[in-house]
């Protein structure tokens, strides 16, 4: 049996605004959670042109209340630009809220380009990316109350203390973030749709190399991967045209909104982009419903994983719901109750 989640990097769609963008990602949590969806995760994104999920813990409580039995959570906060205190205080605090309900994925990734990056950075308490595992170490030692008696701010406690803490995963495209989860005994989410090469190395390695934590006695996985499914296959490859465009606008420094259907048809590639437009289509999967479920399942097969976390952009909010439907379709999720139903 597989399961499905969605990654939600809230894109700004061509002629519409950043907050229209974030109405599309309370519409979607919403659909997503009746179609049976398991997790819903917002991922963090900072002085972007063309994606508006810059406060993941912003938007995780307010998902978390339009819906009803999905997870919801972060894909992921970036830990290093934060205090490892402050985002277990969030998290504890949302997880108050919603119990039962909350993720909290972290990465180490900055999210943004490097003057963002520094600008996140500044003060004098900020650290080097080389302290990273310390924050990870800190922050779920806050989350759970066990920071070691010898630690400096061993009396500090994360409030609203609670019975229960956020279900904590670590993301990331590399052996790096591997290590890491293994060594903390996390579960792993691997971003396929980042990086490609290396990854079912990089999930195996974590899987031989697990420690056993108190909350996740075995190692868990799943991997974040870009779909679009359509009607047909020419709908696909219609919706694929504008992808394309948005990723090599993406790597070549040039991000924006998602490109309209008449602006990738008519855009001229140079013989660089044509040749980076191809390489990154390596990391996608499209088609009919039946195509797409049957891409997922063999490269699920690849990382033996059944979770797949999807991540779907698309021209018109029409085509993306209906790309999520149609997976939900062919996966045979089973639907929730909506929101307005289970109120009355």
């Amino acid at each position: 049996m597989a399961f499905l989640s969605v990654l939600d990097q809230s894109p700004i769609r061509a002629g519409a605004s950043p907050a229209e963008a974030v109405a599309d990602t309370l519409q979607l949590a919403e659909r997503a959670d009746q179609l049976g969806y398991k997790r819903y995760w917002l991922a963090e994104h900072h002085s972007s042109k063309g994606l508006a999920g810059a406060a993941p813990e912003i938007l995780i409580p307010q998902l978390a209340g339009r819906t009803t039995g999905i997870r919801v959570g972060s894909g992921g906060i970036m830990l290093s630009h934060y205090s490892p205190l402050k985002v277990a205080e969030s998290f504890r605090m949302i997880e108050t809220l919603y119990p039962g309900r909350i993720d909290l994925g972290i990465g180490r990734a900055p999210g943004s380009d490097q003057i963002t990056n520094q600008a996140l950075q500044t003060g004098p308490g900020s650290l080097g990316p080389e302290h990273y595992p310390v924050k990870v170490r800190d922050m779920m030692g806050y989350l759970e109350g066990n920071l070691p008696e010898d630690h400096p701010f061993c009396n500090v406690e994360a409030m609203p203390a609670g019975k229960t803490t956020p279900e904590v995963w670590m993301l990331g495209s590399s052996d790096q973030s591997a290590s890491l989860a293994a060594y903390f005994g996390l579960p792993f989410s691997f971003a396929h749709f980042i990086v490609s090469e290396g990854g079912p190395e990089a999930v195996k390695a974590y899987r031989e190399h697990f420690r056993p934590s108190a909350s996740w006695p075995y190692p868990i996985v799943n991997i974040g991967v870009f779909v679009i499914a359509a009607e047909t296959e020419e709908a696909a490859e219609r919706l694929m045209k504008c992808r394309d465009l948005s990723s090599v606008r993406q790597r070549t420094g040039r991000a924006g909104p998602v490109p309209s259907f008449e602006e990738a048809e008519t855009y001229v590639y140079s013989r660089q982009e044509e040749s980076l437009r191809r390489f990154n289509r390596q990391r996608c999967i499209w088609g009919t419903k039946e195509q797409v479920k049957e891409g997922l399942l063999s490269l699920g097969e690849i990382y033996d994983v059944d979770e797949f976390v999807i991540l779907t952009i698309c021209p018109t909010l029409e085509t993306r719901f209906r790309s999520y439907e149609l997976l939900a379709e062919a996966f045979e999720l089973k639907p929730r109750q909506s929101s307005a139903c289970a109120a009355e």
